[in-house]
């Protein structure tokens, strides 16, 4: 009988940059779902890959001197080694320049046209560079862009589009009939009121203001959209091809069981992707599933505060099956999760060293302390002993539930319940008591059989999430890793089984602090780096003598002066910049976003005259860091010729955030 298959997808990374672990958290996620589904007895397919073409990845190349190309061969390789690093079982890596991948959208995109659903003509309006989005005045949230909030910039260009309310009726129709397809419901929702039932506006499917994108094969000045591009890789990585020839594999896996996407794309993944399908002809996916993010303290990473955390760097203080363990048990099923350094310490320690570690660690050595290492089912049962045996006969099912419903920490918490039983029935039992009765030597065996049982059972479950561990945990007890069918079965380890002599410490304790410096150390030497690289920091900035004749600098034009953006900010927080003489650093409200500026202006005036002071700001000036604290942009003064400084400042009212043109 053929194996039922299971056919799960991550988003494809964009190759702009190395991903931090929130990033990672998805790839992760997602095979510790291909590893139960293989468990549960499916056929698995498991994809994930690289997002490679796009106007953000050709500025960035030209920024750093080399071709689009090289730059996402760098980045994708980086990416791949991440993934492998997390030990992700993923089947397929597909990156979107692979030829095969960038022929087929060609044909794709040709198709579309060919039969309607493509059309040429011209947009004008506000453009998203990071998103690589188009959007109108009314789709703005406080005039910036609805996705990630950044600025927008107007833009025009002759362009291809595609007619998406033809098609969205039909996709109303499947959401309504199909209320798994989008998950959790909040997604659906939020996808329901907020785009289809206002209308949806047809899409700009290609651009032709620059070049690295897969050229439109009959129009040369046009490459495609990089979100047509991109989507199309759940199709073409497993042989979909538009003119009728598809691979076996094709027909085997499509339609998708399980997009795995974070919820920054699902309108791009519930609305964008299944018309494209609709369009094509082909099945939509099955479930989409839209996870929340994972958040540095309380708020997002970000380069520009110098507290990106990688995933190597994780495994470099914990190892690769606790930084798994972490992103799965701390990250909710609807609500963003939070990673601190701290709670990463205390997991480790709370569950990790001591509720698992600690289990396996005295069961082996009271086995070694007692019976040479030998564990024998004596059969001197006792009542204490069915309450165990229920509790971990009947993990498989309780995990098999929360997974059916992608309730991925909560499976793991039944797992550590099997633990934890384990821990509770040796204070139940007293092993060490009964070791002092030589009467009892047949009940002090039963209970550390009993326990070895219990803890293969455990273990087997958690294989999924941390695989390393798992086997680690078997060997030791001379054992091997179950299938699910024999995990509601008590009594299957084999009766005079001798575990290892010196047990391995699974997971040694650690101390915050320690931690919290060490973690400090590596930020404070990736932003002397960064600033050495820049050419930047304090004495950099500072060092420039005070003259009223100045030397003329370069002429302008308007297009350069034009790149630069200044606002009217509002300082609601200023403080002085520990061991410098001559810093501050103001917390600058532009609009409705905050901007962190260190200013060489202490001698001139104090942190506290500084707060309500509405200023000039230079807002997109490149982040700097100064005697160690991050800047985001530059307060505009004024300076004479003895080096007094004075703010600049609007002579009227202005509100914050107003433009200085």
């Amino acid at each position: 009988m053929d194996k039922k298959k299971y056919y799960i997808t991550t988003a494809i990374a964009y190759t702009s940059g190395k991903p931090h672990i929130g990033n990672s958290y998805e790839i992760v996620l997602a095979d510790s779902i291909a590893r139960f589904k293989r468990k549960e007895g499916y056929d698995v397919f498991f994809q994930t890959g690289t997002d490679e073409h796009g106007e953000k990845i050709e500025l960035k190349a030209a920024d750093a001197g080399i071709t689009p190309k090289e730059f996402v061969d760098n980045v994708a390789g980086t990416i791949k080694d991440l993934w492998d690093l997390m030990d992700t079982s993923y089947d397929k890596f597909i990156r979107t320049t692979d030829t095969y991948h960038e022929k087929q959208v060609q044909k794709i995109f040709r198709r579309l046209y060919e039969q309607g659903d493509i059309y040429k003509g011209a947009y004008e309006g506000l453009y998203c560079t990071p998103c690589e989005s188009f959007w109108t005045e009314s789709q703005l949230v406080d005039g910036k862009c609805p996705d990630c909030g950044r600025d927008v910039t107007p833009a025009k260009e002759e362009a291809y589009f595609f007619k998406m309310s033809k098609y969205a009726d039909r996709l109303i129709e499947h959401i309504n009939t199909h209320p798994e397809f989008i998950q959790p419901v909040s997604r659906k929702n939020e996808m329901m009121n907020n785009f289809l039932l206002p209308g949806l506006q047809d899409l700009c499917v290609s651009r032709s203001s620059f070049k690295w994108g897969i050229p439109v094969d009959f129009d040369d000045k046009h490459v495609v959209y990089v979100w047509l591009d991109a989507l199309t890789n759940y199709i073409t990585g497993i042989g979909y091809d538009c003119e009728g020839n598809s691979t076996e594999q094709y027909q085997k896996l499509w339609p998708a069981d399980l997009h795995l996407i974070g919820k920054d794309i699902i309108r791009f993944h519930t609305i964008y992707w299944p018309i494209f399908l609709m369009a094509l002809g082909e099945p939509l996916p099955k479930q989409v599933f839209g996870h929340p993010w994972l958040l540095q303290g309380d708020g997002k990473m970000s380069k520009s505060k110098g507290n990106v955390i990688y995933a190597d760097d994780l495994v470099d203080f914990f190892g690769v099956d606790a930084v798994r363990y972490f992103v799965l048990h701390e990250m909710p099923f609807e609500n963003d999760g939070v990673i601190s350094w701290e709670l990463l310490v205390e997991r480790l320690n709370s569950d990790l060293a001591n509720t698992l570690g600690n289990l396996v660690n005295r069961t082996i050595s009271m086995s070694n302390k007692y019976f040479g290492g030998v564990v024998e089912n004596k059969g001197a049962a006792e009542a204490v002993d069915e309450d165990l045996k229920a509790v971990v006969t009947s993990a498989l099912d309780r995990v098999k539930a929360k997974m059916e419903g992608l309730r991925v920490a909560d499976a793991l918490t039944e797992i550590f319940a099997v633990f934890k039983r384990c821990n509770k029935y040796i204070d139940e039992t007293e092993p060490w008591v009964l070791a002092k009765d030589e009467a009892k030597k047949d009940r002090l065996a039963t209970v550390l059989y009993n326990l070895v049982e219990s803890i293969v059972i455990g273990v087997s479950l958690l294989d999924s999430y941390m695989p390393k561990t798992a086997e680690k945990v078997v060997t030791q007890l001379n054992a091997t890793l179950r299938p699910f069918e024999e995990l509601t079965q008590f009594g299957l380890y084999p009766s005079g089984n001798k575990v290892t002599d010196a047990p391995e410490i699974l997971f040694a304790r650690l101390d915050a602090k320690e931690i919290v410096e060490k973690a400090e150390a590596m930020f404070a030497a990736r932003r002397a780096e960064a600033e050495a690289a820049a050419g930047t920091g304090e004495e950099a900035v500072e060092s420039a003598e005070p003259v009223i004749d100045i030397e003329k600098k370069p002429e302008i034009s308007y297009d350069d002066f034009a790149k630069l953006q200044f606002q009217v900010g509002k300082i609601i927080k200023c403080e002085e910049v520990p061991k410098s003489k001559k810093l501050l650093c103001s917390q600058v409200q532009i609009g409705s976003e905050v901007k962190q500026i260190v200013s060489g202006i202490k001698q001139h005036y104090s942190a506290e005259e500084m707060v309500g002071k509405k200023v000039m700001v230079l807002v997109n000036l490149k982040p700097a860091t100064l005697a160690g604290v991050v800047s985001e942009g530059m307060l505009l003064c004024a300076e004479d010729a003895d080096g007094n400084l004075a703010l600049l400042t609007p002579e009227k009212e202005m509100p914050s955030g107003a433009e200085i043109c």
